[in-house]
């Protein structure tokens, strides 16, 4: 176990996970509601629009993409 710094809400918390339990079931729900928004409408937007769209910050989304492994927005390739 590592001594790791929350991103979501900047805690420090001791795990192998990047976001504090306190934050974890929000970050499930918004990766969720990412994926779900891929899915539907691909990723052909901007992160500002499918922000707003979906009401996850553009911090966030970032975060979400880079477990990906996949940061090319512009072809649909982010493997969920």
């Amino acid at each position: 176990m590592e001594f790791n710094k929350c991103s979501r809400c900047g805690n420090f918390f001791i795990s192998n996970e990047d976001v504090c339990p306190k934050c974890k079931t929000k970050d499930n729900l918004e990766f969720k509601t990412f994926q779900n928004y891929v899915e539907e409408n691909g990723i052909n937007n901007n992160l500002d629009i499918i922000s707003t769209d979906t009401g996850i910050s553009v911090k966030n989304l970032n975060r979400f993409i880079g477990y990906t492994g996949n940061n090319n927005l512009g072809n649909n390739k982010i493997n969920l």
